[in-house]
Order: structure tokens, then C-alpha cells, then sequence
């Protein structure tokens, strides 16, 4: 017969504290096989490997109450699929810690020893949507299984021909060149610019490493410089440019009308300029979801008040663009989103009306009623991406 162990004692076998035992205990993860004729609780060795599972379990991040449950259901399957979750959870975490990591060793990097808060808040929220920027990427992967890369949608779109003279203002990690680095033509002279700091720092590094394998006499220079100051301005209207990239920028510009104006600048004539995310509308989006409504019952007032509101911000993009450009045409990138199950439905719903974001959790269930019988298949949600061409 097993000698029974106080709690002290199974603690001390355990390496933990008597503490912990007891909150194991009240939690309702470990309990005692017996007690003594004091009350005291007493524990046997099948209650110590149980808290030698715990304890593992809590190692690798598990919360007590995911512990609880994972130690009523301790199957070999339901373990295995628990800890690639944690796995998937862990991961997430590094991810969101790296990031955090980068960002932090930037502001310090920019502060010259004396860093001050308003600068460091401006720094973090540029490199914070930098990295939003990213992570909207994988998430486009996982979900458009089948389809072209984005990156190479956007670059086959941009119709580079030999000898261009590009200029890429906010250039980040640059997927667009990344992606089909041994696609651009010949002597293709690109200069490109963004912060220390961003993830330009590892394009940088990129250049280095794969520039043998650009197209003969193609070229890109990478400027650390940023794009909302007048001295960066004074160096690029040197030259003169036959395309001007403003992917993904315009949401974290102080001045949208200026830095326009400076662009149109440097532009030649006959030129082309490039840009998103300025009062672009994903018409295709919204029309989908309008549809989902009306077949549901759900009142679409919601989605469209949104939509009056991007409107709204259309017209006022509008009138900058045309203060600086005769032509002005929007080209849009269809970009199909698959899922597979109710929750991700919803978030993409989400995104639709920020402001009512209510409605999603108030219909979940006339949702998954709805979309039910296609997720067997995978529910397919229309994306667009707008990109402005705009020419002198």
C-alpha cells in the first residue's frame, strides 16, 4: 500500500510550494485521496503524477482553469491536439514579443540617448502599422489558398518596363520587390525610402544579400530618411522619376495634401504614381455583406451609414488628388478570402462595421445558421484592393 503524503511532503517531492498545493486543491485540479484523523489532506503517488502533470502543463503556459479541463479529458488525442494549440499560442505570443523586441530597440536607436515621449509615441505608432501591415499579409495567405501572391497581383499590376526610374516612399519590407526580384527588367534604377528602425532594416540587409541576382544594370538605393521632411524632399527632387510607389503609407501621414504635393513634384510628365489606402472603398466587400443581410433579416443600416462615411472620405481625397492630377483612375485587385468557420466569418464582418461591432455578436447565431451548409466547402468573401494611378 502506498504511504500517503501530506501536503508539505507532495509539495517537496513536487519541487513546489505547500501554497500552490492548496490553490491546486481549492481550483479543483488536485484533491486529496484521504485525510487524517486531524482533517489534514493526505495524497498518494497516483495524486503526484497528476501534480507533476500540472505543473508541466503550467510550464508551458497553460492556465489553471485550460489545466482543469485538459485533466478531465486526458486522452492521447485530445493531448496532442491541446498542445499544438499551445503550441499555436506560443507561437503567436514569440511573434507579438519579437515585434515588441524590434520596435523598442528602434525608439532607442532614434533617440540619441535622449529620447522624448512624444517622439517615442510617433516612432511606435509607425512601426506598430508597419507591422499590422505584415501580419495582414500572412493572414491574406492562409485564407486565399490557390490564388496569386498579393505582392505579385500589385507588382504584375504596376506594368514596369525597362530603364524606369522608381521611387518607393515607405518601402517597409518590401514584398513588392521581394517577391518578384528576378522579375524586374533591365536597368530598372529604384531608390527607396523609409525610417531606421522599420523593417527596412532587413530589406537592407535583403539588398545586400540577393542584389547579384537583380536583372544586368538594375539597381535599388535604400535612404533612411523620413518622408514628411522637408530636407528628405530637398534630396529626392534631384531627380526625376517615371513611377512613385505609395503603398500602404498614406494612414500614418501627418499631411496627406503636402506629401502629395511634393510627390507630384518629383512625378515626370507622363508619369505614374501609385498609391492606396486613401479613400479607396472595397465596394465588393461591403456589396457581399449588404446581400448576407437582406437574405438574413438583419437591418443594413449599420453597413451603410459605414459606407457613407467612406464615401465622405472618398470626396475629400478626391478633391486633393485632383488638385495635383488630370488623370486619375483606380485600379482594383480582386482578392477572394476562404474560411472555415463561423468566428473568422464574423471578424471579416467586423471589419465592415467598426462602430457596430455589437451586430456581429447580436446575429452570430442566424450567422452560423446561414452560412452552415457552405463552410463544408469553405465560405468564399470578396476583397478588393484599390490601388489610385494618377499621371500629370
Amino acid at each position: 500500500m502506498n504511504k500517503k503524503m501530506t501536503s508539505g511532503e507532495i509539495a517537496k517531492k513536487a519541487g513546489i510550494s505547500q501554497k500552490a498545493v492548496r490553490l491546486y486543491d481549492k481550483k479543483g485540479l488536485l484533491k486529496p485521496s484521504d485525510y487524517s484523523e486531524g482533517n489534514y489532506r493526505l495524497y498518494d503517488d497516483e495524486a503526484l503524477l497528476v501534480l507533476e502533470k500540472i505543473i508541466a502543463l503550467k510550464q508551458v503556459g497553460f492556465s489553471l482553469e485550460e489545466i482543469r479541463d485538459n485533466l478531465k479529458n486526458s486522452d492521447n488525442s485530445s493531448i496532442l491536439s491541446t498542445l499544438q494549440e499551445q503550441i499555436d499560442i506560443m507561437e503567436a505570443k514569440q511573434y507579438e514579443l519579437e515585434k515588441a523586441v524590434t520596435r523598442i530597440k528602434a525608439v532607442m536607436a532614434r533617440s540619441n540617448g535622449n529620447p522624448d515621449w512624444d517622439d517615442v509615441a510617433e516612432i511606435l505608432k509607425k512601426m506598430q502599422l508597419d507591422q499590422r501591415k505584415d501580419a495582414g499579409h500572412f493572414f491574406a495567405l492562409d485564407h486565399t489558398k490557390g490564388e496569386p501572391d498579393w505582392y505579385v497581383k500589385v507588382y504584375n499590376s504596376l506594368d514596369i518596363n525597362e530603364n524606369e526610374r522608381i521611387l518607393d516612399l515607405g518601402c517597409g519590407y518590401s514584398k513588392v520587390w521581394r517577391n518578384n526580384w528576378t522579375q524586374i527588367p533591365k536597368n530598372v534604377h529604384i531608390d527607396a525610402y523609409d525610417l531606421r528602425g522599420s523593417w527596412a532594416d532587413d530589406f537592407e540587409k535583403y539588398i545586400g544579400e540577393n542584389e547579384k541576382e537583380l536583372s544586368p544594370g538594375t539597381k535599388i538605393d535604400l535612404f533612411f530618411e523620413d518622408i514628411e521632411e522637408d530636407a528628405t524632399w530637398s534630396h529626392i527632387s534631384k531627380d526625376k522619376y517615371s513611377m512613385i510607389l505609395a503603398h500602404y503609407v498614406m494612414d500614418s501621414l501627418k499631411d496627406a495634401d503636402r506629401f502629395i504635393g511634393n510627390v507630384s513634384k518629383v512625378l515626370d510628365q507622363g508619369g505614374v504614381f501609385s498609391m492606396n489606402g486613401f479613400g479607396n472603398i472595397p465596394k465588393a466587400h461591403y456589396d457581399f455583406w449588404l446581400d448576407v443581410f437582406e437574405d438574413i433579416g438583419i437591418d443594413t443600416k449599420a453597413l451603410k451609414d459605414e459606407l457613407q462615411i467612406r464615401h465622405k472620405k472618398n470626396e475629400a481625397c478626391m478633391a486633393i488628388l485632383e488638385k495635383y492630377f488630370n488623370s486619375i483612375e483606380e485600379i482594383v485587385l480582386p482578392s477572394p478570402f476562404t474560411y472555415n468557420n463561423v468566428d473568422e466569418i464574423c471578424r471579416d464582418l467586423a471589419m465592415c462595421i467598426p462602430n457596430e461591432k455589437r451586430i456581429v455578436e447580436e446575429n452570430k447565431a442566424k450567422l452560423e445558421k446561414y452560412f452552415e451548409d457552405k463552410l463544408q466547402h469553405g465560405v468564399v468573401i470578396p476583397h478588393d484592393g484599390g490601388f489610385w494611378r494618377l499621371k500629370k
